[in-house]
């Protein structure tokens, strides 16, 4: 449904905006960078914004990719598509999800140092409340299946992978994407990790 929809959106001139969120350590910038590339090699027009929070592990990241024929701003006020790499981050950005946009979420939990304190309890039920504010999402275990790979830091792949399913932009402009984007000695992994979660 989305990846037609989308598609008939972008000739028409429209703009998708597309917010990754996480924290420190989950690839969230290089999954917007290479978001930004494969869209840049499909012939669509970009602009990317990165909000690195506190740069350490552990902090709240963000990374924003608009993509259109012709794109003037990469402020978002309201994603079409939300990719939240940590569980949390999805409750906490799910606000600015456009009505009938789309939630992806990794089925995984950290303690963002930007928000918790040693003696905060990490939000319980958290699926049940993204439940009651959209029907729009879609929860998988991005780490559990990059860790078939043997390499945990591949989960942004996997739900980029994933991703790649709703959007139309050209295989082969993906694969260029990564290979520029990824040190040769991981790219084997995280190619691997990208068809992983596209074939989910």
């Amino acid at each position: 449904m989305y990846l037609e929809k989308w598609e008939e959106d972008l000739k028409k001139g429209q703009i998708l905006s597309v917010l990754f969120t996480g924290v420190g350590g989950q690839g969230i910038i290089l999954a917007t960078t290479i978001l930004a590339k494969a869209a840049q090699e499909s012939g669509f027009d970009v602009k990317v914004s990165e909000v690195h929070g506190m740069a350490q592990r552990g902090g709240s990241v963000e990374g924003s990719v608009r993509i259109g024929k012709e794109v003037f701003s990469p402020i978002i006020n309201r994603a079409d598509f939300i990719i939240a790499v940590e569980k949390l981050e999805a409750l906490r950005y799910i606000g600015k999800l456009q009505p009938g946009g789309f939630l992806l979420v990794n089925d995984y939990e950290i303690y963002p140092s930007t928000v918790f304190s040693k003696d905060t309890e990490y939000p319980k039920n958290i699926e049940e409340r993204i439940s009651n504010l959209t029907k729009n999402y879609m929860i998988i275990d991005a780490v559990e299946i990059a860790l078939k790979l043997n390499e945990i830091r591949a989960a942004n792949m996997v739900l980029l992978g994933a991703f790649s399913n709703f959007l139309p932009l050209k295989p082969d402009c993906w694969t260029v994407a990564i290979k520029e984007n990824v040190p040769s000695k991981a790219l084997n992994i995280n190619i691997e990790a990208f068809n992983l979660g596209k074939n989910l």
